[in-house]
């Protein structure tokens, strides 16, 4: 009897809605998760260079939690475009910010392995700095993720 590998088309794939409440969960273990499920990593048939991935949908993510001093000494740089245009903002700030989605967006997306794939997978990433969303439609799945492990919620 032989054994061969299985290699998923693109047109294979079966993408399914994930629900995730982000209050009082850690960054770094939700962003690892998240990465994961974008991925497709947690399906038995994830192929590497097909997107293969769940959509995932976040809510409250202003509400997310860093542990240890994080909040004032993790800083985010970027440049102005103008000689001498280093700015940053710690992470405090930006989750105090307009835009907190924008934090768990960037975590996920450097988790992720970067090319035309990650740009593709990111896509099915909706983050809401708030607790309503527009995917009720898509009728998601709720992952508590609080429940997998202890370390992933903070009080």
């Amino acid at each position: 009897m032989l054994k061969t590998t299985l290699s998923l088309k693109p047109a294979e794939v079966q993408k399914d809605w994930v629900l995730i409440d982000a209050e009082g969960l850690v960054l770094g273990r939700l962003a690892a998760i998240v990465a994961n499920r974008l991925r497709g990593k947690h399906k038995p048939q994830f192929t590497p260079h097909v997107d293969c991935g769940d959509n995932v949908v976040i809510v409250n993510a202003a509400k997310v939690k860093l542990t240890g001093n994080k909040a004032e000494q993790s800083v985010f740089y970027y440049h102005t475009g103008y000689p001498g245009g280093i700015k940053g903002r710690s992470i405090g700030q930006r989750l105090a910010s307009a835009h907190p989605e924008r934090v768990i967006e960037k975590a996920v997306e450097r988790m992720i392995t970067r090319g035309p794939l990650q740009r593709k997978q990111m896509k099915h990433l909706h983050v809401y700095a708030g607790a309503e969303h527009p995917h009720d439609g898509q009728q998601p799945q709720t992952l508590d993720i609080a429940a997998m492990n202890p370390k992933n919620k903070r009080g």
